[in-house]
Parts: C-alpha cells; structure tokens; sequence
C-alpha cells in the first residue's frame, strides 16, 4: 500500500475539503483520505500508481504539489460508526438552531440573528455533503454542491439587500433581549458541537479538525451578535445589528462563491 502526500496551498475550509472527496469518490484504489487543513495537507492512501488521482486533483486549480509518495504496510482505520454519529449530531444542532435563529430573526427583526442562521446553514449543507455524497455519482455530486453554492448566493444576496433597505428606510430597533439570549444559546449549542467534534476526534482522524475550525468561527460569530445586541441596547440603534449582520452574509457569499469558482 502507498501513502502520498500532496501540499494543497488553497485548501483552507470544509468546502475545499468536501470537493476533493468528491473529486476522488470514484476511484476504487484509494483506501482513505487524511485532511490537515491548519497545514494545507492532503495524505492519500491507495494501492495502485497516484499518476491519475494526482491528475483529478490537479483538475480542481487549488494549487496542488504531490511532495512524496512511500510504501507503507497497514493502512490505520478510517471512519467508524462513531465518527458518522458524531457527525449527524452536529448535523442536527446546527439545523435546528437554523430554524430557531431565523424565525427569532425574523420575529425580532435582527439582522444578526438571521445572518447567523444562515451560517448554521452553510455549516449544515457542509455535513449534509459529507454524509449525503457517500456512494453517489461524481456527476450527482457535482449537482449537489453547485446547487447548495447558489442557495447560499441567494440567501445572502437577500440578505444584504435586506441589510441595505433596514439601513436606508427603516429604524426599527431590533429587540436586543431576543439577540442576546437566542446568541446565547446558540454559543452553548456550538460550544457542545466542538465538544462531540473533539471527543471523536484523534489524530488518525484529522478530517474532523476542519469542522472543528468551522465550528470555532461560529462561536466567534455567536459572541459577536451578542456584543451587537449590548450595543444596540447602548445606543438605542439598529447600526450594531446591521453591521455585524453584513459581515456575516460576506462571509457566506464567500465561501459560495468559492464553491462555483472551483467547479467552472
């Protein structure tokens, strides 16, 4: 068996990650894939000559350089049963605290709230993908992620027009109470996603590091609603709520744009 290290200089979030699984999916010499996304590090396990799985990720433009390729006798374990329901769970949370964050959103008119849920959003479809692609086509695939690339382009291009009209037309001071405490409890929410992230996580199973990179920004973006909110209280202005609820949706328009730039 064959271990093979590539250098991927553009691989720096799940989507990248979940591209090249996709990418590699078909082929059935490849026995496992390792993820160091800190490092930009791809490790490939396979039994056959790397000539066309290099080929296939060289295909994706993320700057790939193979840096070696040994001969190695055992292949250590890939994802259990664990990992998978590790995976459903954070799955679960982060939709449910979709619908929760949109709806209070909505209701409290906060622009950080719904551009949050939108977050949770984008991490779901993140692990929709990792489940949902399991022993699919490359072609079915490919679908799946443009499609969820341009849901994510629609969500937040509404929601910066959204942002844009609260700012010139309207002063409705969202309720900061309704944004505190729904932050809150999304920050736990998050915080107990890292927790079953870390628990499955050893270091054979460096795939999960990059949801455990996600989930960390979410926490960042959870406490900056609830700063938004202390300071939409301090203020009595809806400026705090729309400004951090701009960055929010630039940081999903991104990552969407990425996704399609990749698959052109």
């Amino acid at each position: 068996m064959n271990k093979t290290v590539f250098k991927i200089s553009k691989m720096d979030c799940p989507s990248e990650e979940n591209l090249i699984r996709m990418q590699l999916d078909n082929f059935d010499d490849i026995f496992d894939l390792d993820f160091i996304i800190p490092e930009r590090v791809l490790i490939v396990y396979h039994k056959s000559e790397i000539t066309e799985i290099e080929k296939s990720i060289h295909d994706l433009n993320l700057n790939a350089t193979k840096i070696k390729t040994e001969n190695i006798e055992n292949l250590k374990s890939s994802k259990n049963e664990d990992q998978r329901r590790s995976l459903f769970l954070v799955l679960i949370i982060n939709f449910i605290f979709f619908i929760i964050e949109m709806i209070t959103g909505i209701f409290s008119k906060s622009m950080g709230l719904i551009a949050d849920s939108l977050d949770m959003l984008a991490d779901s479809f993140v692990y929709i993908l990792s489940l949902y692609a399991i022993g699919k086509t490359l072609i079915f695939k490919k679908q799946i992620v443009k499609i969820s690339g341009w849901f994510q382009i629609v969500l937040a291009t509404y929601g910066f027009i959204e942002v844009i009209r609260r700012f010139i037309y309207t002063e409705n001071i969202p309720e900061f109470s309704t944004m505190i405490v729904v932050s809150i409890f999304a920050l736990i929410a998050n915080g107990i996603c890292l927790y079953i992230l870390h628990k499955s996580k050893s270091k054979e199973e460096l795939h999960f590091k990059a949801s455990m990179i996600f989930t960390s920004n979410d926490i960042i973006i959870n406490m900056g609603v609830i700063t938004a909110g202390f300071l939409v209280s301090w203020f009595n202005s809806n400026k705090p709520d729309l400004f951090i609820g701009a960055i929010v949706f630039l940081l999903v328009m991104q990552g969407a744009i990425r996704i399609l730039k990749l698959y052109k």
